[in-house]
């Protein structure tokens, strides 16, 4: 079993930079599905420790934005573009706080995670929920022609949330980056083109 101290992307990211070796995971998916793009609004849920951040600031460039959302606290950026905004995601309020001062998102991000407890049933609930919230707030935050990108452990609850997936967004995918370890459950979830609402 590798440790931190002797994994690939640990090591790349130190050396890069990158704030957690999962900024390569966002990378791939980025590079598999394009939809990091110039100018963008985008909201990275769970952001802390930043390295999704990192990335979605540097593919937006200068003129786009990046807001950072986490109940944990969250070290500044260097990038001028990135803004930090310390909450709770199940905040019932969320979502009309970030239309009401930023507008539409073009790309919602997550990639919250629970503390592992051990025990896989508990850990994969308490994903789903996650996964179910971020779902949640891509309906009433993104654009229609919007993007999102998630991570879930894959167990009991993953076809459910592909289903709940399917009914938010006209395009559905899954795909497990390389930069994910061999024996982690966990795969992401990619979505685009809001469902239209009533």
């Amino acid at each position: 079993m590798n440790t931190l101290s002797d994994d690939f992307y640990y090591k790349k990211a130190k050396y890069s930079g990158f704030r957690s070796r999962a900024s390569y995971k966002l990378l791939e998916l980025n590079d598999k599905f394009k939809f990091l793009k110039r100018n963008q609004f985008v909201v990275d849920l769970g952001a802390a420790p930043g390295g999704w951040t990192q990335v979605a600031a540097k593919k937006i460039g200068k003129e786009g934005t990046v807001l950072a959302i986490d109940k944990a606290y969250i070290e500044p950026f260097k990038e001028n573009n990135v803004i930090i905004l310390h909450a709770d995601i199940f905040n019932a309020k969320l979502a009309t706080e970030i239309t009401k001062t930023y507008g539409l998102v073009d790309v919602l991000i997550s990639d919250c995670a629970p503390n592992i407890s051990g025990q896989y049933s508990k850990d994969h609930s308490i994903q789903s929920m996650l996964v179910q919230r971020a779902l949640e707030l891509a309906k009433d935050i993104l654009r229609n022609d919007g993007s999102f990108a998630c991570k879930l452990f894959q167990g009991s609850e993953t076809q459910d949330i592909i289903k709940e997936a399917k009914e938010t967004f006209v395009v559905v995918k899954l795909y497990k980056p390389k930069a994910s370890r061999k024996r982690s459950s966990e795969i992401y979830l990619f979505g685009s083109q809001l469902k239209g609402g009533e």
